[in-house]
């Protein structure tokens, strides 16, 4: 049987005045791309670190069936280097699999299944150092290096030692965090009636099933995979089940070929070069790139409502759209009381539940207290975010030579493809590429047969049209 490709021994700690190249703080998928696509670079000292004791990936949402919404391409390097053994394909290889994933004819692979394959991988790359609390990074302008405080973790959490390494580069892969609303903050936080958000939605499942009405809220992919897992386990006519929405509509996400193209690195350079203003009007207006649901699970949805019709009546299931949680309170000691706006009614009603699962998705996890000690250095937009170059690099000081990069941290430069696995890889490559002022991994000047923005002319007449790629638009200066 093959197995995982041969890793060599290497040690983690640095000193001041012989750093690694790069630190990763965070050890999520797009980190683990990064550090599998630098493994070959033999000359790149690396250490990526995270809290956790082991790899996870959205454990609370491995809903049985549920399936990626990228195809297997989109693996952590492939897209980068077809040839990495740290593909899919490998690992399948790994495990026997590959012929019967032939015979499967899947694109869309199962969650789970993804989840398994990071854990491959993490599991065998040498750079990476799981149980790793990183409590503080600071500039050392002597040594030209960051320094990073981190307490090393026990298999309970508990704290065991402390350490100090030194690295020229960072990257900063930290992940997001589950969003709950504001209204239904107290509730969350208080146990007698569960209100839980999505991320831990199998640890609480059996739970949900046994009570009597239950309202799932939010309108993406994670809400209607979580609607259909409970409305498939909930008996005909007594399902007790309420979808609300603030969309307009359960809408399906943009799933066109032409549409996908908003996630090529074509479409990256286009947005990063449009002017601040500009990017953060076209954000919101895009949110059926990225939080629609897909085709197939709306499909199902349908299906299995339409199944519960059959033998007359009408399942006892309420989805509606449009509607926001205006305020909430509990009612007695095991009910949940919702007050509703609806947007387009502009009227107002009460929601009495036994439980809720809040799929209101993710928000990009601070790095205030992280990066307290370098906040000085960090070049802000009018907003106060941070700068961030075309390489996904924060803009700093010109004291600090090092670079610090981010991933999935840079929606408000870079656009919605940012937490797409799709353009993991890419970016890993990009940052290599500019890391090590090199080009280990050559990348497409050309990625979509959309032209997103006109050319600017370098003179008063205007010349032929340039073939697409990164030329045909102008970089704004940041």
């Amino acid at each position: 049987m093959s197995t995982a490709p041969e890793t060599p021994v290497t040690t983690h700690t640095a000193s001041p005045d012989e750093p690694l190249d790069l630190a990763g703080i965070g050890i999520g998928p797009f980190n683990l791309s990064l550090a599998a696509l630098a493994h070959p670079l033999t000359h790149l000292r690396t250490a990526f670190y995270d809290q956790r004791p082991a790899f996870r990936w959205h454990p609370g949402l491995l809903i049985d069936g549920a399936t990626l919404q990228v195809p297997f391409l989109a693996d952590l390097v492939t897209l980068a280097d077809p040839a990495s053994p740290w593909s899919f394909l490998n690992y399948l290889k790994t495990r026997e699999r590959l012929f019967p994933f032939y015979f499967a004819e899947r694109f869309h692979i199962h969650r789970a299944e993804y989840d398994a394959y990071c854990r491959w991988v993490s599991e065998n790359l040498p750079s990476l150092h799981f149980g790793h609390q990183i409590d503080a990074v600071r500039w050392n302008p002597e040594h030209e290096a960051f320094e990073i405080d981190f307490t090393q973790l026990g298999t309970e959490g508990e704290a065991e030692a402390l350490g100090r390494t030194y690295a020229r580069h960072l990257v900063l892969g930290i992940g997001t965090t589950p969003h709950i609303p504001l209204p239904l903050r107290p509730l969350a936080d208080a146990p007698a009636v569960p209100v839980i958000h999505s991320a831990d939605y199998l640890d609480h499942r059996e739970q949900l099933l046994a009570a009597d009405h239950i309202t799932v809220i939010g309108a993406g992919q994670s809400g209607a995979e979580i609607f259909l897992d409970q409305l498939r386990a909930r008996p005909t006519g007594r399902e007790g089940i309420h979808w609300l929405a603030r969309t307009p509509a359960f809408a399906p996400m943009e799933y066109s070929k032409l549409g996908l193209e908003h996630f090529t690195p074509d479409y990256t350079r286009y947005f990063h070069a449009l002017p601040e203003r500009v990017r953060d009007d076209l954000v919101p207006r895009q949110w059926q790139l990225h939080k629609g649901i897909d085709h197939d699970t709306l499909a199902a949805i349908h299906d299995e409502l339409y199944r519960r019709t059959l033998d007359g009546g009408w399942p006892d299931a309420t989805l509606t759209p449009g509607v926001s949680v205006r305020t909430a309170g509990r009612v007695g000691t095991t009910k949940v009381e919702l007050h509703l706006d609806h947007t387009q009614q502009g009227t107002r009603s009460r929601l009495t539940t036994d439980a809720v699962v809040l799929a209101t998705g993710y928000r990009e996890r601070r790095m205030d207290t992280l990066l307290a000690a370098l906040d000085p250095y960090v070049r802000r937009d009018a907003a106060e975010r941070p700068r961030i170059d075309a390489d996904h690099r924060l803009v700093l000081d010109p004291g600090v030579t090092g670079s610090l990069y981010v991933q999935n941290a840079e929606t408000h430069t870079h656009g919605v493809g940012t937490p797409d696995l799709g353009l993991a890889a890419w970016r890993s490559a990009t940052i290599l590429n500019s890391l090590t002022e090199t080009t280990p991994y050559p990348l497409p000047t050309r990625t979509a047969f959309t032209t997103f923005g006109l050319p600017q002319p370098t003179t008063p007449h205007l010349g032929p049209v340039p073939r697409q790629g990164s030329t045909l638009v102008p970089q704004h200066r940041r």
